[in-house]
């Protein structure tokens, strides 16, 4: 399955800027990841492919020498192989654009054609604004989509001339619009003025708290896997876990980044994660680059549980529970396999949901995801 239709758009990987001089081990990911050195890997088979794009215009960086992506690759290509039925392949970087606009084009142009592929889309940025591109991939598709966003801050600052500081506006207000939903983790409360949560709980979007998050983080695991698409900025992590990180020394812990990375994997609506914000220069040890690469085995970690997973329309796989709350029949299905629930709304439609929603249904209280999900109906 070549996609010659894209290759203008990329740049191949020169193998010898990121594997010291031994090469790789057998035991290693360099070796088993096909990747675009001469010619575009066949990806019939591939699950998940990676992507590069270094352009930070976004945020006002124009002379940017270092390839952000290659410092990433080299650390997550060093790696142990665990997940043999996990097959990536590495498509390059995207082609620098003349402009920032350039850049967003092409990117867009070859994550459609990946995700139309029905391949699990890695993107390794570059400023955060690049999820505009990553949007525009399924804007070009005509898909509606629910969209969650990880970050310190919402970057709805439309004072500021940096894209990377207000791109959400075009994202969450354009039109046509396809975002159906739009999920924000990991807000630091003092870094957001209250206004802008105000407004966007009357849109109906919902917002998590670094604090609520970190109280719980299964309970954030339904979200992730209603998500469509994942947007990441680094400046979610602490600086300790992510030296790069200059803008907060708080934020979620690295275990608390691969947990929600390993729930990406696991969702099978998610086609797309772009991870945003590594600047090589800011980092100290490469401690950041390890962090983001650790993130990216344990996409692979949850690609390959969610393998395990049975169809919601298995009903011998399910554990099926008919209940009324609040005046209202639904029932819930639990996997036998993976444990995960799933909520049944008035119109049949099942969402993903925790045990804590089932518990406090069976309590005859309204669960607040089911309530929300009504409202956005």
């Amino acid at each position: 399955m070549l996609l010659e239709s894209i290759v203008d758009f990329l740049e191949p990987i020169n193998i010898y800027e990121i594997s010291n001089d031994e090469g790789y081990r057998d035991t290693q990911l360099g070796k088993h990841i096909q990747m675009y050195e001469e010619y575009l890997p066949e990806i019939h088979e591939v699950d998940m492919v990676l992507i590069g794009c270094n352009d930070l215009r976004g945020l006002g960086i124009n002379n940017y020498t270092h390839n952000i992506a290659n410092t990433i690759r080299s650390e997550f290509f060093s790696l142990y192989h665990w997940h043999k039925d996990i097959k990536v392949a590495d498509f390059g970087n995207i082609k620098t654009g003349a402009t920032l606009q350039d850049t967003y084009a092409a990117l867009k142009t070859v994550v459609s054609e990946l995700i139309a592929k029905k391949k699990k889309v890695i993107i390794l940025g570059g400023s955060h604004d690049l999820t505009l591109a990553q949007y525009g991939a399924y804007n070009l598709l005509g898909h509606i989509i629910e969209a969650t966003n990880v970050d310190a801050r919402i970057d709805l600052n439309m004072d500021s001339v940096h894209a990377a500081d207000n791109f959400l506006m075009e994202m969450l207000c354009s039109s046509p619009n396809y975002v159906k939903h739009y999920n924000h983790l990991g807000f630091q409360s003092y870094m957001v003025h209250p206004t802008m949560l105000e407004t966007i709980d009357k849109l109906r979007f919902d917002c998590y708290r670094v604090g609520k998050v970190k109280e719980n983080i299964e309970e954030i695991e339904p979200v992730i896997r209603n998500t469509h698409m994942l947007s990441f900025d680094i400046t979610a992590i602490q600086n300790a876990y992510a030296p790069c990180n200059k803008l907060t020394p708080n934020g979620f812990t690295g275990e608390e980044a691969c947990t929600i990375m390993q729930y990406a994997g696991l969702s099978n609506n998610i086609s797309s994660i772009g991870i945003y914000g590594y600047l090589p220069t800011e980092d100290v040890h490469n401690l950041s680059a390890k962090q983001i690469s650790q993130m990216l085995w344990y996409i692979m970690d949850g690609m390959y549980k969610s393998k395990n997973e049975a169809a919601l329309n298995n009903s011998h796989d399910f554990n099926e529970y008919h209940l009324s709350f609040a005046d209202v029949n639904t029932s819930f299905l639990q996997s036998k396999r993976t444990g995960r629930w799933w909520m049944q709304l008035p119109d049949g439609k099942y969402i993903a949901c925790s045990q804590t929603d089932y518990i406090m249904a069976a309590s005859n209280d309204i669960p607040e995801r089911w309530m929300r999900a009504l409202e956005r109906s």
